[in-house]
């Protein structure tokens, strides 16, 4: 089952993303996908405005992870250069915290994901506008899909 909506630009990519942050709850997993500029930041921005974070949400690329407080924790990470250090990370404290984690590029640490979780797939279609596929694993994120105004 996936959830499909289309954002004709950036502005609409962020209240989409902010309308499901505000729907988000402790231990929630985010895994998004998408190839360069697809828009996975800029998503988890939109996720920031509806967890209340204040201040600027940008790439962890070169950091791996970065912490933001709001109404939750917010754990956004970028693994593309993780590699085979995945383990050395601790991403446990993340995935099972009180927090909500957002990671970029999950695939590529697919083995070690929680295996409930809602994953994100933006695709660029030209310009600034997205199409954005939702799909759930779990009630959980069924539920939460079904809760936003498409």
């Amino acid at each position: 089952m996936k959830y499909e909506w289309n954002a004709s630009g950036v502005e609409e990519t962020l209240r989409f993303a902010e309308k499901l942050g505000v729907r988000l709850l402790p231990g929630d997993f985010l895994a998004l996908e998408g190839d360069l500029g697809a828009g996975k930041t800029t998503f988890t921005q939109g996720l920031a405005r509806g967890l209340e974070v204040k201040g600027t949400v940008n790439s962890p690329t070169f950091t791996i992870i970065k912490e933001y407080e709001g109404r939750l924790p917010l754990y956004h990470m970028d693994v593309y250069r993780v590699g085979e250090d995945v383990d050395s990370l601790g991403l446990d404290d993340y995935f099972f915290g009180e927090g909500v984690t957002v990671v970029e590029w999950a695939s590529l640490i697919e083995d070690v994901l929680p295996p409930e979780r809602l994953t994100v797939i933006l695709r660029s279609e030209g310009d600034d506008a997205r199409q954005i596929q939702l799909i759930p694993r779990g009630d959980r994120y069924v539920k939460l899909c079904e809760e936003i105004d498409w």
